[in-house]
């Protein structure tokens, strides 16, 4: 069996038709992949009337002068718990390096940092993530399903959420027009 391609530091775009409907229009910052297991944070959708200062009050932190930004519906796996994908300038009690690309921290210190404007310089904000077992996500790559692409700063970043299906696969030169789900039979 080869050995598999590691994809932290990279984004998975769903391929049209993917016959799982909670990956549909999927873009998943990939934040952790080797032996054991992989971890994204899906920034493809965003949860309608919810931003980052609804999450803030939640934990009782005043949201300062900080921007209220949509929280992301970052994958099916713990859809209470918070993820917060950012620049490398900030580092918390648990934040990780993903590739020298970004970081991922997931506890409140990120969130008191952001709304006392000492916090990262770009962020993205989730709840819940993705996740694949030993082994689960090579099977799936070796598959009809996921496009994995370079891990753009400027699609994390600056990009709407609405936007960054389609312009994931434009900055990988596809245009999913052009794509069918499903695999034929001659």
């Amino acid at each position: 069996m080869d050995k598999p391609q590691f994809l932290s530091g990279q984004f998975l775009l769903a391929m049209p038709g993917m016959h799982d409907p909670r990956f549909d229009r999927a873009v998943i910052a990939m934040c952790a992949h080797d032996e054991q297991g992989a971890l994204g944070i899906g920034l493809g959708q965003t949860y309608d009337g919810l931003g980052s200062h609804d999450l803030l009050e939640q934990f009782a932190i005043d949201p300062g002068e900080s921007v209220n930004a949509p929280v992301h519906i970052g994958g099916p796996v713990e859809p209470r718990r918070g993820f917060v994908v950012h620049s490398r300038d900030w580092g918390g009690q648990d934040s990780i390096d993903v590739a020298g690309r970004w970081a991922m921290s997931s506890t409140v210190d990120v969130l008191r940092a952001i709304a006392e404007g000492t916090g990262p310089s770009r962020w993205v904000v989730a709840l819940g993530y993705a996740g694949w077992g030993e082994g689960q996500l090579d099977g799936e790559l070796a598959r009809p399903g996921w496009l994995n692409v370079k891990g753009d700063e400027t699609l994390l970043f600056d990009t709407p959420a609405a936007e960054r299906w389609q312009r994931g696969f434009a900055g990988a030169g596809v245009d999913p027009r052009f794509l069918v789900g499903g695999v034929g039979r001659a």
